[in-house]
C-alpha cells in the first residue's frame, strides 16, 4: 500500500464485506477469504467510499487488476448486489444459485409448507414457483453414486410433509441470468 494512502476505515470496510456476506462478489465465484478492492483504482480516485469498494476473493482480485473482468462489469456487479441484498436474504440469493446449477437426477430442493416464508419474497415477485409434480427422483450424485449417511426426500416423503418442490421461473431464469452477467437488474418490485 503506497505510504500516502489512508487504510479504508473499519467501519466502511465492514458495511463492503456485509453487503457481499463476507465472500466474493462476484456471483459465479462466491469464494472466501475476500479482500476489500477499489472499483475504480485508489491512484485515479485517491478516496475511500462505499459506492466504489467491493469485496472480491484473491483470484477475482488478480483477475480485475489484468484485466480479465473490467471495471464496468465490477461497478455493475456492485450495483446488483446493492440490489439483491436489499431485496433478498442471503438464503433466497443461495436458492437462486442453486436452482441455476440444478442438474436433473440430484435431488430438488424442497420446503415443508411451515418455511415458505423464508423464500416469500422471491415467491411474490415471480421468481420462483412451488409444485409437489410427483416426480420421483434418484437419490445420491448426479452421476448415481449415493451419498452415505443423508437422507434423501422422495415425491411420496413431500407429500407426508407437505413440502412442495422449488424451481426457478422464466423470470427467475432472467433474473439470474442479467446477475452473473453484469447486466442491470431492473425487474424487481421496490
Amino acid at each position: 500500500m503506497p505510504q500516502d494512502r489512508p487504510p479504508i476505515p473499519a467501519e466502511l470496510r465492514r458495511a463492503v464485506l456485509i453487503e457481499a456476506g463476507h465472500r466474493c462478489a462476484i456471483p459465479t465465484c462466491r469464494q472466501y477469504p475476500v479482500e476489500v478492492d477499489h472499483i475504480v483504482d485508489w491512484a485515479k480516485v485517491r478516496c475511500h467510499e462505499f459506492d466504489n469498494l467491493i469485496a472480491l476473493c484473491p483470484t477475482c482480485h488478480a483477475r480485475k487488476t489484468g484485466g480479465d473482468i473490467d471495471a464496468k462489469s465490477m461497478k455493475q456487479y456492485k450495483i446488483n448486489l446493492g440490489v439483491l441484498t436489499g431485496r433478498y436474504s442471503d438464503l433466497e440469493l443461495r436458492l437462486l444459485r442453486w436452482l441455476v446449477d440444478y442438474v436433473p437426477g440430484r435431488n430438488r430442493p424442497m420446503l415443508p409448507d411451515g418455511m415458505i416464508w423464508t423464500v416469500g419474497d422471491l415467491l411474490l415477485d415471480g421468481m420462483i414457483q412451488l409444485g409437489d409434480d410427483g416426480r420421483l427422483l434418484p437419490s445420491g450424485y448426479p452421476d448415481g453414486t449415493q451419498q452415505k449417511g443423508i437422507r434423501t426426500f422422495n415425491a411420496e416423503r413431500a407429500a407426508e410433509r407437505n413440502a412442495k418442490f422449488v424451481s426457478l421461473t422464466e423470470k427467475g431464469r432472467e433474473l439470474v441470468d442479467r446477475w452473473f452477467g453484469a447486466k442491470p437488474i431492473d425487474m424487481i418490485p421496490k
